[in-house]
């Protein structure tokens, strides 16, 4: 397989999560747009793994196990991308089952929060969006608002509602950050810090937080992603650079008619950094 450029997409999501398409129409997807390397990153799940790696043969790509763990950081959740594990690892699925733990208590509290203010049956009404109900999440409240007319579009509710000081938002904690690397790396996968350009931290939190995360073990982060900007790109590709970490690539695509990045069409990686799917050639499930 060729290192860079190679159009890698490793991190987007199915309906075992949060995603709105099987693993097999992702597969689809992802071919139709070029991908060469592909991952499914569920949130804190890794059910779907063997029917996507045989979706993803199905359609000639190459492909490597993923997930994406929630993790409290600083008072902010922070994600965690796994790449390369063994997916039947039973260390890194019983953690994920303890982190998917507590959101059905924090969904019937947001569901209440936004009850106070008039919206009524969110929790039944996000449901219906829910395949996997030990995973519903504020993106199938976002999606019930949206089909019954309360906003126009699930960024409008995270705006308005399901973010911090907004009153559908809870907070939750979730893994410890030294916690979820080590359930990847024993697993035999690398750690990837996911969308760093997202997090609402000051300079000195996010330097505390890649100088834990490569403490514990990780090795990369992601530089060119759905959410970051061009600028971002070259910060995040310095960043790999100071702390010696790969730079890893992923749309964080959700659906066809939310994500505004579709599967493979990001632009390469800047040069000069180490892409992260060198380190893992040998876990690379190739093309059939």
């Amino acid at each position: 397989m060729p290192t860079s450029p190679l159009n890698a997409d490793l991190h987007c999501h199915s309906v075992v999560s949060d995603g709105t398409l099987t693993p097999d129409e992702l597969a689809a997807r992802a071919s139709h747009n070029g991908v060469q390397l592909w991952s499914l990153t569920d949130h804190d799940e890794i059910g779907g793994q063997h029917r996507a790696a045989a979706a993803a043969h199905a359609q000639g790509l190459a492909y490597l196990t993923g997930t994406e763990i929630s993790v409290s950081f600083a008072s902010t959740t922070v994600h965690i991308v796994g790449l390369g594990f063994d997916p039947d690892d039973a260390a890194l699925a019983q953690g994920l089952a303890a982190t998917r733990g507590g959101r059905g208590q924090r969904a019937h509290d947001m569901a209440q929060g936004l009850a106070q203010v008039g919206i009524a049956g969110a929790y039944e009404g996000a449901l219906q969006y829910v395949s996997n109900p030990e995973l519903i999440s504020r993106t199938h409240f976002a999606r019930f608002l949206v089909e019954t007319g309360v906003c126009r579009e699930t960024s409008e509710v995270f705006r308005k509602y399901l973010t911090e000081g907004k009153p559908g938002f809870v907070p939750h904690r979730w893994a410890a950050l030294g916690d979820a690397v080590r359930w990847i790396t024993q697993a035999g996968g690398v750690a990837v810090i996911a969308h760093p350009a997202r997090y609402r931290l000051s300079a000195n939190e996010e330097f505390a937080l890649f100088s834990e995360f490569k403490q514990h073990g990780g090795r990369g982060v992601e530089v060119v992603t759905g959410s970051h900007s061009v600028p971002e790109y070259a910060v995040y590709a310095d960043m790999a650079r100071e702390f010696g970490l790969a730079a890893s690539r992923g749309s964080d695509f959700h659906s066809p008619t939310e994500s505004h990045t579709d599967l493979g069409t990001l632009p390469p990686l800047p040069s000069g950094v180490t892409p992260v799917w060198e380190l893992l050639a040998d876990r690379i499930r190739p093309a059939l």
